[in-house]
């Protein structure tokens, strides 16, 4: 078991903050390692050290000789016009055939792989980064939050990617159940230490809970034996006879120490908005379309959700979630059919379009005390603040000064400390660490109104959903079971299609073909070549089948009003003629479109 690299009495300071003080770490060449921390504890500073990209103040890095990093970046490395093939082959010095090799391992084919790379949604964008880094046979992979903003799917598929990739990760995540199933020791960094546990984030997690429930019942033993030497001492040290026990406690004292209880922050604790339950229907739709004037995203949606529910919106990246959300709060016009609220409904929002429009003008501590009830105390709106890491002088700061993620986190507490009866969260996990995810979890739990939200997050959807919507192929249903059954629905259908695909290339699921097996690169180029060929057939098919529906549209509107019956016979046959055409358009186009 070689060490890759090494960390070795670091110490690093940002700004007023110890990122690193006298910190130690090794990564070896086989573990998945999970790395932790709550937010602004310093883990995308360590990695930049670990890159060479950033210098420490004092200590050491050692690197294995055969080290080779790929680092997994959130930043866009994309030349605009180009596709996901362009920058495979310009990223890594591949040939065509090696890079369309290596992203169908990512399903990357077709338009996904040949089309402009810069209009794909953040998950197919980064299964191509992803694809970018095998390209270059890393033997440790580091991941920067790699399942922000991917959907279940593709969170599934990078896993099964990970359990097979024989090399070493380190992989800075907030998602739970994504650490749980890739990563076999867990990494924390918390107030300058690191701190490596040889097991999963849950057994750490339980670990840690433990070591400071026994840390805080040996402080209270010590401290109720200090007061009781303190008070010996003190009756005693001025009596003659005394004096010598006296010191002796004195001296007992002072080897008496608590332990310092390592926590990184104060507990975060968040409370939902105070509401009385209600009962009956809280939102109904009937056959509802949403989207764009241009782009119909799905219809015929009939739903009727109950006051108290919390709905978990469910579906892949782009089937229209979103846009679901935006419509059922009037941020977007329906298409079609009608939706309505009950009575007495006061409606939260949490999304990217609510908490890119903040007052500007605001302090923290002003938007909050504005969106709050007015029952709230001050000491209410300061935990609050707290807990999404407004302390100190940063309630002062002006809304105008904030990042994305501190808007969208001022957002969660203004809306957290109102009053809304309804909850409409998109993303509501996103910009929070593991701790407030958890805290927020507990909140909704608790929350007496109805919460309709998406989310990424497995381990928090578990924790919230009691009923599931999805959204899929131009619909959207209620889903008949919990979240465990979806979840168990879309892992079957990534396993079906993985060994689907290695049927037809004659491997394993996931695994790395030997070179006597490895499609040739004239193989490839034929197969390139061949799919190209198929979708232009499509294409053209699906315009003449389009010609002949209006041809035969606009016969038929003929017939309606013809009084001569030599003439209606006459377009009679032209119609039969046009059927008869059509269905072998049709026909042609089902073959074709299944073999893809």
């Amino acid at each position: 078991m070689a060490v890759l690299l090494q960390l070795r009495e670091a110490y690093k300071r940002f700004g007023d903050q110890i990122v690193l003080d006298n910190a130690d770490l090794s990564l070896v060449d086989d573990v998945k390692v999970g790395f932790i921390g709550r937010n602004g504890a310093g883990k995308s500073t360590l990695l930049r050290v670990l890159l060479g990209e950033d210098e420490l103040e004092q200590g050491e890095i050692i690197q294995h000789p055969s080290l080779r990093i790929g680092y997994l970046r959130q930043h866009d490395p994309f030349v605009p016009g180009e596709s996901a093939l362009d920058f495979l082959m310009r990223d890594s010095e591949q040939p065509e055939w090696r890079c369309g090799e290596v992203a169908g391992q990512f399903e990357l084919k077709g338009e996904y792989l040949e089309g402009p790379v810069k209009s794909l949604s953040g998950g197919w964008q980064t299964r191509v980064k992803l694809a970018a880094l095998l390209l270059h046979d890393p033997n440790l992979l580091m991941l920067d939050e790699p399942t922000n903003f991917l959907d279940l799917r593709t969170q599934i598929l990078l896993e099964h990617f990970l359990r097979e990739f024989r090399q070493a990760a380190l992989i800075v995540s907030h998602d739970r159940a994504f650490l749980k199933a890739t990563c076999s020791q867990t990494l924390e960094l918390s107030r300058g230490k690191l701190t490596m546990f040889p097991g999963k984030i849950g057994p750490f997690l339980e670990y840690r809970e433990e070591r400071r429930e026994h840390d805080r019942r040996v402080n209270a033993t010590v401290a109720a034996k200090q007061k009781q030497l303190q008070r010996f001492i003190e009756k005693n040290r001025a009596n003659a006879s005394t004096a010598s026990q006296a010191r002796s406690k004195a001296k007992q004292l002072e080897r008496l120490q608590t332990t310092e209880i390592q926590t990184d922050e104060p507990t975060v604790y968040m409370r939902a908005p105070r509401v009385e339950p209600r009962q009956g229907t809280v939102f109904r739709c009937n056959e509802l379309a949403i989207g764009y004037p241009k782009n119909r995203v799905a219809d015929d949606i009939t739903l009727e959700l109950e006051h108290g529910q919390r709905a978990a919106i469910v579906g892949d990246n782009g089937q229209g979630k979103t846009t679901l959300l935006r419509t059922i709060v009037d941020s977007l016009e329906p298409l079609d059919g009608e939706m309505k609220w009950g009575y007495g409904v006061e409606i939260g929002t949490y999304a990217q379009h609510v908490y890119t429009s903040l007052d500007e003008r605001h302090t923290v501590i002003e938007h909050l005390e504005y969106h709050s009830n007015t029952d709230t105390t001050r000491q209410e709106l300061l935990a609050m603040a707290g807990s999404l890491l407004f302390r100190d002088d940063q309630i002062n700061k002006k809304v105008k000064v904030l990042s994305g993620g501190e808007r969208a986190r001022l957002c969660m507490a203004g809306l957290l400390l109102g009053n809304a009866n309804v909850l409409v969260l998109d993303e509501p996990g996103n910009h929070l660490d593991v701790e407030t995810v958890e805290a927020l979890a507990e909140a909704l739990q608790s929350y007496k109104g109805t919460v309709i939200f998406t989310s990424h997050d497995r381990y928090f959807m578990r924790r919230i959903a009691t009923c599931v919507i999805e959204v899929r192929d131009g619909s959207v249903k209620n889903y008949f079971g919990d979240y465990d059954t979806y979840l168990e629905s879309v892992e079957k259908e990534v396993d079906d299609g993985e060994r689907d695909r290695a049927a037809q290339s004659g491997g394993k699921p996931g695994s790395s073909k030997s070179s006597s097996s490895k499609t040739s690169a004239e193989d490839y180029r034929k197969n390139v070549r061949d799919q190209r060929k198929t979708e232009k057939e499509i294409k053209n098919l699906e315009k003449k089948i389009a010609r002949l529906d209006d041809d035969k549209r606009g016969l038929n509107n003929q017939m309606l009003t013809e009084t001569d019956p030599d003439a209606a016979m006459k377009l009679h046959e032209q119609i039969k003629s046009l059927e008869e055409e059509l269905a072998t358009a049709e026909e042609r186009w089902l073959e074709l479109s299944s073999d893809e």
